[in-house]
This record gives structure tokens, sequence and C-alpha cells, in this order.
């Protein structure tokens, strides 16, 4: 249950951090609603997130455990620390060259981004002013994840995963002072907000960096060099940054087109900030938990061990997101309500949001099963047939997004999303069980159409009970909205557990067991 407990400990900091998130969406809501600042930010804060997972997050992580945790393995701390500086410094000085670069070219950039705006010119230029303040973020976040990787290696995960709530505090702050001194002004709204982004990354990067010094682990500064370690992470990392250029051209091409729809934007970011919920807690915790595992697995020769984490990580992945994309589905509109719906986020923009949310929904438990099923390839340094797969992938994405958006608009390019996103993950799981690298047994065959029976009959009871709560989700007080969506989630929860549980779909009772063992 060593995995259980890992996800637990990276899923249970990772849903602090999205719950703290929906607060801070809530503010941001309240402050810009669904107009010209929030389509503003989301492009803003969107670009250097861009390059943060396609060169951070995605590739260099893919390309950097492994080989780190080789260096762990066969050299000592000694080798680790000597290939982590190395790499530490080539790394920061691609990220100062690539923000200044980008300071220079951003109304480029963002006329590339999101050309829809040029037909706007005061929406434009706010647009790159707040580009260029939040920009820097990706230089705190790039080694945050760098970091992260070696903390993770050494199976310190908590770190890491908090981190990102100290973002959610920080915008927090920042939106509920907007809302209490009333900014209403564009310009200075828009400053405010890219300045909390960048204050908060470095808190973020502040947290790992007390952790490393906690384990002990001290990196030596070099100059940048282009040395043999440099050299193999280059090697295998190219591969990994196509892959994620290929994840980050669906986004863009979504924004792209999102762009000729004024505020559509906004209602994909908050539809998107939603079904992250799930894909969070769940698709983040498995997969920086399972590639250190595999890695040393393989590393060991223990080809049985391999099997059964990713059989258990495949299992467990599903035992918590079908019934999260079953319920995000049923009741889109009742929940983007009584989370988004004051102030200046008014029932057309929850009415899009749902929409959105809804076609996201379908495609969670693919975008999960990506991150269980890459570190399959990535433990083994293959980073090539991942990229051949989301290259297939970004094909599938701009041809349905260019075909539907014209009859569906933004809900088109969220349903696009989706799709594509079965298309990779299909793709994934047939080679690696056509080379033998993944043979799911029988009881995690078994378990998942239980699994699947168990979430269709709990979407089945929360939509009766949403019928029945309608007046107290629609109108009253906040307080009583928000109790009823929490009552419409407790009943869907139950639910779901008890039939699981009972026609032996998952085992959460002894779930539970293994997490309290771990507390004692």
């Amino acid at each position: 249950m060593s995995l259980v407990r890992n996800f637990a400990t990276v899923g249970g900091a990772t849903l602090l951090s999205r719950l703290l998130g929906f607060v801070r969406d809530v503010l941001l809501a309240a402050a810009v609603g669904a107009g010209p600042v929030a389509d503003a930010f989301v492009v803003a804060f969107r670009l250097p997130n861009l390059f943060r997972r396609l060169f951070a997050e995605g590739a260099f992580n893919s390309a950097f455990i492994p080989l780190f945790g080789r260096k762990v393995e066969e050299e000592g701390d000694q080798g680790a620390r000597q290939f982590a500086g190395e790499i530490g410094a080539a790394l920061l000085f691609c990220l100062l060259g690539l923000t200044a670069l980008a300071q220079i070219f951003m109304p480029f950039v963002v006329w590339v981004l999101a050309p829809g705006f040029v037909a706007d010119p005061e929406k434009y230029d706010l647009t790159v002013l707040m580009a260029r303040i939040a920009f820097p973020y990706l230089i705190f976040m790039s080694l945050l994840a760098f970091i992260g990787g070696i903390l993770n290696t050494y199976h310190r995960f908590a770190a890491a995963a908090f981190a990102p709530v100290m973002l959610n505090v920080v915008m927090s702050l920042v939106l509920g002072g907007v809302l209490l001194t009333g900014i209403e002004d564009n310009t200075t709204l828009g400053i405010i907000l890219t300045i909390g982004v960048t204050v908060g990354g470095i808190v973020q990067l502040l947290v790992v960096i007390i952790d490393l010094k906690r384990l002990g682990f001290r990196i030596p500064v070099f100059r940048p060099r282009y040395t043999k370690s440099a050299k193999r992470l280059l090697v295998l990392g190219i591969p990994g940054v196509i892959a994620g250029g290929v994840t980050q051209i669906n986004i863009a091409v979504g924004q792209i087109i999102a762009s000729m729809q004024e505020g559509a934007n906004a209602l994909l970011y908050f539809a998107d900030r939603l079904y992250q919920l799930p894909l969070g807690v769940i698709g983040i915790a498995i997969g920086v938990v399972l590639l250190p595992s595999l890695t040393r697995q393989l590393r060991a020769g223990e080809t049985a061990a391999y099997q059964h984490s990713l059989n258990r990580a495949l299992e467990f992945s599903l035992v918590l997101t079908l019934p999260a994309a079953v319920a995000l589905a049923v009741v889109p509109h009742e929940i983007v309500s009584v989370l988004f719906q004051r102030v200046r986020f008014d029932a057309q923009a929850v009415d899009g949001t749902a929409a959105a949310l809804m076609a996201f929904s379908f495609g969670l438990p693919a975008f999960v099963l990506n991150k269980v099923f890459s570190p399959g390839y990535f433990a083994r340094e293959d980073t090539k047939t991942p990229m051949k797969f989301a290259v297939v992938g970004m094909v599938v994405n701009v041809i349905l997004s260019i075909a539907l958006f014209p009859w569906l608009m933004h809900v088109g390019i969220a349903l696009a999303t989706t799709l594509a996103g079965w298309v990779n993950t299909a793709l994934l799981l047939g080679v690696l069980w056509k080379r033998g690298h993944f043979t799911p047994d029988f009881s995690l065959l078994k378990r998942l159409l239980l699994v699947l029976l168990a979430s269709a009959l709990m979407g089945v009871s929360v939509h009766f009970a949403a019928d029945l709560l309608a007046p107290y989700l629609s109108d009253g007080w906040l307080l009583v909205r928000a109790a009823s969506l929490g009552l419409l989630v407790l009943v869907g929860i139950v639910t779901f557990a008890l039939i699981a549980q009972l026609s032996g779909g998952a085992d959460l009772l002894g779930m539970a067991k293994a997490l309290r063992r771990r507390n004692t």
C-alpha cells in the first residue's frame, strides 16, 4: 500500500491547493467576471504556464528524474549533487534567456496567441502589459519543478505538492483586497493580478528550497556548461519538449480560436479549473509518485513489482476518476452556479461554463490515464514514443476544434480536447500492452467493470437528488446553496462508496486502513 500512501500525500496536498484554488477563482469571478480583464488575465497567466509545462514539468522532469535516479543508485549522493548542479545551471541560463526574449517580443506573442484581441486595442494592450509582468513566474515554477524532482526521487513528496497552495493563498489575498477596495479600473486590476502571480511564484519556490535544505541536499553552483550530463538530458528531453509542445499547441490553438468569441477564454478557464480538481488530485499525484517508483523497480530488475505498481495505479486512479467524471457530466450547471454566480459572473456566464465543463468531463478519465501510462515509457528513458502519440492527438484536436467551433463555439473546443485525449491515451495503452510493459491482471479488469457500474448508478442518484434540491441550489442565501451542493456531493460519495465496496469494485475500507497505518 506504499503507493496508496504516497498518492495520498501528494493528492491530499493537491486537494488542499485545488480547494483554495476554488476560493481564488470564486474571488476572481466576482472581481472580473467573464469580461475583458478576465480574458486578458487568462492569456497572460497561461503564457508562462505554457512554457513551464513545455520545458519544466513535462519534458524536463520526464528526462531528469530517471537520469537523476540512476545517479543516486550508481554514484550516490555525491554524483547526484554534481549532476544536479550541472543541470540546474543550464536550466537557469535557458530560463533567463527565454524570459528576456519574451519581454522584447511580447506584443507579437500576444498577437499570435490571441489574434481576436487585436480588434480591441485596449484589451490587446492590457494583455501585453499583464503578460510581461506575469512571465517571470516561469522562472520560479521551472526551478520548483527541478527541485521537486530531486525531492521526489528521495521520496519526499509533500513540499512540492504543497507549494501550489501558496499561489492560491497569495492570489486570494490579492483578490480579496481588490473586492474590499472596490477597484474597477481595468489597467489597475490587471497590474495587481499579475503582480500577485509573480509574488506567488516566489513564495512557492521558497517552500521547496526549505525542504531541500531539510533533506541536507546541497546543489553546487556551476557556470552553465554543455557537459556530458546536459547532453544526455537534452537527448532525452527533446522528444519530451516536442511532446509537451504538442500539448501546448493544443492549448494555444484552442485559445486562438476562443479569442474570436467574446468571453470564451474566460468561460473555458473557469470550466478547466473545475475539472482540474479531480485531474490534479488524482492525475498529478499518480504521475509524481509513479515515475520514481517504476524507475527504481526497473533498475533493480523487479518486473513483478513494476507490473503490480502499474496495475494498482490504474485501479486506484479510475476508482476516484470515474465517479468524478460522471458527477461533472450530470450536474455541471448546479456546480458552476453555486461556485461562481455572483457580482459580475452572471447567468449567461454560468450557462457557457457549465456546457464546457460537461464536454471536459467526458475526457477526465483519459487525462488521468495519460498520467498513469506515460511513466511506463519514461521509466525506460523512452520519451520518443509518447511524443509521436502526442503529435497524433494534436492533429486530432486541431482538426476537431476548427470543425466544431462554427457550430458549438467554445464548447466545440472543449469537446475536441476530450476526444484528442482519448486518442492519445488509447495509443499509450495499446503500445505498452503490445510490448509486454503492461499486463492487466484479472482482478483489475473485474474491478473496473464494477467501478463503472457503481459510477453509473451514482450518476442516477445524483440526478434525482439534484431535482429534489433544485429550489435550494438555485435561489436563496449563498450558505444555503453551498450546503445544498455539499449535500449533493455527499449523496454521490455515499452511493458510490456503498455500491463499490459491496460489489467488490474497490476495497475502500482497505485503502482507509492503509492511510490510518500511515498516520500511526
